[in-house]
């Protein structure tokens, strides 16, 4: 007769035999994904309306002369515009990996729990009724408003006596998302805010200031690194509530603490640049297809890839139409909308 405890130990062998990995693959997207990002801060410092010399850069970095308006432009607008570029791209990219592993839902993302329409929401409304806000609060309205939305989600979806499904958490998004697009719509065509409205939802860095990166620095390191300590936790659920509860996991408070750091990850985000669709969808899947299943490994390498993606593809909305910037939001999904068809299709057996 097998004891409570073999039995135990032996569904630990299996479940770790069945978690592929690749630690030197993803050591190699470490190192050089975050040498690519410091060259990526650079060249996007450099590239802009008025080009500037690397040289130059690193002078307005480390021997800054306000006098000169060269470093003024460095200093005040492109190196925080760079800065959040990298800090948004590891927020999306990030916080779509533990949305996939939770729900394990190949196709989900951080839109899946409302975050953009309860953001959308709270824009509206500060825009209808206190259009002379700053730019710091309407960015902690957004925040707030994309909080209250995946919280409702989140509880509709654990209404059930078997708690929070992947079905159930996709149809409670969907539901919830399509109320939240209609009243923020709604407010819009009654008040007059369409233009606003689109503005915002193009999404774009051209926004980003230090005031805003201070704001959600703090929140976005604590919730990376509550990330990682969740990550063998996720890995667990993406094998399955089954596999996770024969092996003593707590699944709901697990979830509710994924739940917790997706929301501050992409609502930080969002309140900064606006709902920049696909980064959560697509990275995820490229850390996975290098370094395997382990999300000890998936999550630091999506970081690093959402933000070289961002640092990069905002670049690229720069000097495709120059001197006028191209909306990264559309830019994004050129590459996304391809990849979710193909994803959609390849797995349409498992959906």
């Amino acid at each position: 007769m097998v004891s409570p405890s073999d039995f135990a130990h032996r569904n630990k062998n299996d479940t770790q035999k069945a978690i592929h990995t690749r630690p030197a693959a993803a050591m190699g997207i470490l190192v050089i994904g975050l040498a690519a990002i410091a060259f990526g801060l650079a060249l996007s410092v450099s590239v802009g309306a008025a080009d500037i010399k690397l040289a130059t850069v690193w002078e307005a970095i480390f021997h800054f002369n306000p006098d000169v308006q060269k470093h003024q432009v460095i200093r005040e607008l492109r190196f925080p515009r760079a800065i959040a570029g990298a800090l948004v791209g590891a927020c999306f990219a990030v916080a779509g990996a533990i949305m996939q592993g939770m729900t394990r839902n190949p196709l989900a993302d951080s839109g899946l729990l409302g975050l953009n329409a309860g953001a959308g929401v709270a824009l509206a409304i500060v825009f209808a009724f206190a259009p002379s806000i700053s730019f710091t609060s309407l960015m902690l309205f957004c925040f707030i408003g994309a909080a209250i939305a995946s919280f409702i989600v989140f509880g509709i979806g654990s209404l059930s006596f078997n708690g929070l499904t992947p079905l159930r958490l996709t149809l409670a998004g969907s539901a919830v998302s399509a109320l939240l697009v209609a009243v923020s719509q709604g407010i819009a065509i009654l008040f007059n805010l369409s233009q606003d409205i689109a503005f915002w939802l193009a999404g774009g860095m051209g926004g980003a200031s230090w005031t805003q990166i201070k704001i959600i620095f703090p929140w976005v390191f604590v919730a990376l690194i509550a990330a990682m300590m969740l990550s063998r936790s996720v890995t667990l659920l993406s094998l399955g509530r089954e596999v996770a509860v024969g092996l003593g996991q707590r699944t709901r408070l697990v979830q509710l603490a994924c739940m917790i750091v997706v929301v501050v990850l992409a609502g930080s985000a969002v309140s900064m640049v606006g709902p920049i669709a696909f980064v959560g969808l697509i990275i995820p899947h490229v850390a996975r297809y290098f370094v395997g299943v382990d999300y000890r490994w998936i999550i630091p390498c999506s970081a690093v890839l959402g933000s070289l993606l961002i640092i990069f593809a905002d670049i690229a909305a720069r000097m495709i139409n120059a001197p006028y910037e191209t909306p990264l939001g559309a830019l994004i999904a050129i590459i996304g909308v391809p990849f979710f068809i193909y994803l959609a299709s390849k797995r349409k057996g498992e959906l």
